[in-house]
C-alpha cells in the first residue's frame, strides 16, 4: 500500500503541484508580513504609508503568482496542461501588475488631496492643485488600463496575428481607428489642457448653458456641475475647451451684485442711499465692506432706474445679500414713500375753454360753468 502512495507521489504532476502549493503558501506569508512591517514602519499620513496600505491587496496576490510561474517554468514541457497553466498565470500576473499600478496612482492622488484640503477660506491654491492631480491621475489610470489590456491581449497568438494583419492594412485601419477614437482622444487631450491651463477647477462657481452651479467632479472624459437645486449637469471636457462659459471664481471668489428698482422721480435718493447702507452694515456676514454704490443708471418719461451695488466674499453670500436688500428696500419704500412706484402722468383740459363768451350759457339758470383743471 505504501509503495502505491510513493508511486503516486513520485509522478511529475504531483511533485509540481506540491511545489506550487508550498510556493504559494510561503510567498503569501512573506507578502503579508512584508506589507504589515511596511505599514508599521512608515509614518501615518506619509506617502509610503498610503502607498503600502492601498497596494497591500495586489502585493498579496502578485508575489504568490510570481512564485507559481517560476514553478510552472521549471516543470517539463511535456507535462499535462503545463502550457495552459503558464498562460493563465501570465495573464493573472499582468492583470495584477495593472491593479498595482492603479493603486499607486490612487495613492498619489489621495496623498496630494489630503495635503491640500479645499475646506478652508482661501482655497484657490488647493483647488488648483486638486484639479491638476485628479485630471492627471485619471489620465494615468486610463494609460495603465490600456497597457495592461494590451499586455494581456499580446499573450494570445490569435491576437498577435490580428495585429499583424492590421499593420498590413495600416492605411485603412488607421483611418477607421482615427474616426472611432476621435471623441476619446479629444476628451483626453482636453483633459490635459484643463489640467495645464485650468479654465476650471474643483469647486469653481460657473454658469454653463445658463445654469448656475459648482464644479463637483472632473473625470477623464467629462465634468460634473452641481447646480443650485442639487441637479447635476454633465459636460464633456471637449465642450469646456471649445465653448465660452462664465467662471465666477477664476482668480478670486469675491463678486459684486446689483439690485435694480424703477422708481418715481419724487423718491429722495439720499434717504434711499442711507437706508441701503444701513442695511448692508446690518449684515456684515454677507457684505464684505468693499463696494457699495447707489446710482441712477437710466431714466425715461415715466420713472428712473436706481441700481444698488454691493460686494460679498463669494457668490452664495452675494445672492443672499441681494435678496435681503431687495426685500428690505421695498419695505422701506412702501412704508415711507408709498407713492414711489412709477406713475403715469397726464393733463386733462376742457374743450370749452377757448369758446366765445356769447356762446357760454348765462349764469343764474342752474348751469354749472366748467372750470379748467388745476
Amino acid at each position: 500500500m505504501s509503495s502505491d502512495w510513493m508511486a503516486v507521489l513520485n509522478t511529475q504532476e504531483i511533485r509540481v503541484l506540491l511545489a506550487a502549493l508550498v510556493a504559494i503558501l510561503i510567498l503569501s506569508l512573506v507578502s503579508r508580513s512584508l506589507t504589515r512591517v511596511m505599514t508599521r514602519l512608515t509614518p501615518s499620513g506619509g506617502f509610503l504609508h498610503e502607498l503600502t496600505s492601498r497596494s497591500s491587496g495586489p502585493i498579496h496576490l502578485l508575489l504568490p503568482l510570481v512564485a507559481l510561474q517560476m514553478v510552472w517554468n521549471s516543470a517539463a514541457n511535456d507535462m499535462v496542461l503545463i502550457a495552459g497553466l503558464r498562460h493563465v498565470t501570465s495573464v493573472a500576473i499582468i492583470a495584477t501588475f495593472s491593479w498595482l499600478g492603479l493603486c499607486a496612482v490612487t495613492a498619489v492622488e489621495q496623498f496630494i488631496v489630503v495635503r491640500n484640503p479645499v475646506d478652508i477660506a482661501d482655497n484657490l491654491r488647493a483647488r488648483r492643485i486638486q484639479t491638476q492631480t485628479r485630471v492627471l491621475t485619471r489620465t494615468l489610470s486610463v494609460l495603465v488600463l490600456i497597457l495592461g489590456a494590451a499586455g494581456i491581449l499580446m499573450t494570445f497568438p490569435s491576437v498577435r496575428q490580428f495585429g499583424a494583419s492590421l499593420l498590413a492594412s495600416a492605411g485603412l485601419a488607421g483611418l477607421v481607428a482615427g474616426f472611432a477614437a476621435k471623441p476619446v482622444l479629444g476628451n483626453l487631450i482636453a483633459g490635459l489642457q484643463i489640467a495645464i491651463t485650468q479654465p476650471i477647477r474643483l469647486d469653481d462657481v460657473v454658469i454653463i448653458e445658463d445654469e448656475w452651479g459648482r464644479i463637483e467632479e472632473i473625470t477623464g472624459t467629462y465634468v460634473v456641475v452641481r447646480l443650485w437645486d442639487s441637479r447635476r449637469l454633465v459636460v464633456p471636457l471637449q465642450w469646456i475647451i471649445e465653448n465660452p462659459f462664465q467662471n465666477w471664481t477664476r482668480q478670486t471668489s469675491s463678486i459684486i451684485g446689483s439690485v435694480f428698482f424703477w422708481l418715481d422721480y419724487s423718491v429722495p435718493l439720499s434717504a434711499l442711499r442711507l437706508e441701503a447702507e444701513k442695511l448692508c452694515n446690518e449684515v456684515r456676514q454677507l457684505w464684505d465692506g468693499e463696494v457699495f454704490v447707489v446710482q441712477v443708471t437710466d431714466c425715461n418719461e415715466r420713472a428712473m432706474q436706481v441700481r444698488v451695488l454691493a460686494s460679498s466674499a463669494d457668490s452664495s453670500r452675494n445672492w443672499d445679500l441681494r435678496c435681503y436688500l431687495r426685500e428690505h428696500l421695498l419695505t422701506f419704500l412702501n412704508s415711507h414713500y408709498p407713492g414711489s412706484l412709477p406713475k403715469i402722468r397726464g393733463s386733462l383740459e376742457s374743450e370749452n375753454v377757448a369758446a366765445p363768451a356769447e356762446s357760454r350759457p348765462a349764469s343764474g339758470r342752474g348751469e354749472v360753468e366748467h372750470q379748467p383743471p388745476v
